[in-house]
């Protein structure tokens, strides 16, 4: 067996450990690699773990306590509501048709963020589907502009209560 020397100049165990005894070193199956780096993958990917959150979330109501839901970390440590605070909330009522609630639980999420997510999760996969890869990319001015929105909209749900 021959020793593979790591980027220290020592060698590299794992490369060994993965070795076979003739020296040969094993590829994963050229169809298996494929399939995972085509760029309908992780939009495909990303819908799949959705559609499983949005199935867990059917049957467990946000809105009563003691179920297995992570609590926001911004208002667990601070106490203010985050610009994404009622986010859950929010998509538990849409999953069972209750537009109002929904609203009352995040509006600018409603209004701004879920179609925002909509039209780039949808061009993400449609552009994934046909063979290419999505990447946006937000200007400087666009960035602004998103950060100073959910500024406001913390600031303004917090001052209201």
């Amino acid at each position: 067996m021959r020793t593979v020397t790591g980027p220290t100049g020592r060698p590299d165990q794992l490369s060994q450990l993965s070795q076979l005894p003739d020296g040969h070193v094993p590829r994963a199956p050229a169809r298996f690699v494929a399939a995972f780096s085509h760029p309908a993958a992780a939009p495909l990917a990303a819908l799949t773990a959705g559609a499983a959150g949005a199935a867990y979330l059917w049957g467990t109501d946000p809105h009563e306590s003691g179920h297995f839901l992570p609590r926001c970390p911004f208002n667990w440590a601070t106490g203010l509501l985050c610009p994404a605070c009622g986010g859950t909330r929010m998509t538990y009522d849409l999953l069972h048709g209750d537009l109002l609630a929904a609203l009352h639980d995040n509006a600018a999420l409603l209004v701004i963020g879920l179609p925002a997510a909509a039209y780039l999760s949808g061009r993400w996969l449609y552009e994934g589907l046909r063979g290419r890869r999505y990447r946006p990319r937000l200007s400087t001015r666009g960035t602004v502009a998103v950060l100073t929105l959910a500024v406001a909209w913390a600031v303004a749900r917090n001052a209201v209560g």
